[in-house]
This record gives C-alpha cells, sequence and structure tokens, in this order.
C-alpha cells in the first residue's frame, strides 16, 4: 500500500497489479537499507531511474502497446534496483540485477 499526502500530485501512468519482492530485495527492506515504496512510486509515474535513451523510449512504448516496463534505480555504487511490471500489469516485482 502507497500511502499520498493531501495535496499530493501523485497519479500513476498504469495499473500495476500484484507488488513482489524477490528474498534479496526483502532482506534489504527488513534490515532497513532500503525503502521500496520509494522507487515504486517512482516507476508508477514514469521516473524509470537510471536507464538509457533506448529503454526509455520502449518503456514510452510499453504504456501505449502493453508491453513489459523495466525501472532501474542506483541506490548505492555497489546496490542496484530492478522494477519490472509485466505487459499483461497483473504483477510488478521489485528485484535485484543478479535475481533476474
Amino acid at each position: 500500500m502507497i500511502i499520498i499526502q493531501a495535496g499530493s500530485s501523485f497519479k500513476p501512468l498504469f495499473t500495476c497489479g500484484a507488488l513482489v519482492f524477490t528474498a534479496g530485495v526483502d532482506a534489504l527492506v527488513r534490515s532497513g537499507q532500503i525503502n521500496p515504496f520509494h522507487y515504486f512510486g517512482r516507476h508508477l509515474c514514469g521516473d524509470w531511474g537510471d536507464l538509457c535513451e533506448e529503454d526509455r523510449k520502449a518503456n514510452t512504448d510499453a504504456l501505449i502497446s502493453d508491453a513489459r516496463l523495466l525501472s532501474s534505480y542506483l541506490i548505492e555504487p555497489e546496490l542496484k534496483l530492478w522494477i519490472i511490471t509485466e505487459a499483461d500489469r497483473s504483477v510488478t516485482t521489485l528485484l535485484l540485477p543478479e535475481e533476474y
């Protein structure tokens, strides 16, 4: 669940389905090393993070064609978080690249 403060301009661009964390992300959340909802909110609003221009364009096209959406966020020099929303919008997974 995402809590939005009154007056917020949060406007998701797409539905995300079920929210799933991989074991690696779950461990980071439980240890307090990341707040996944910050990045999840960015993903829902079309802030794709640290992607190349080609991947950004693929996401823009995917919003129209209902293809898979990918975001990538560099949290620390050695820690990257990926968020993938499936093409059918049934599930959004937060994962570490090495768990792909």
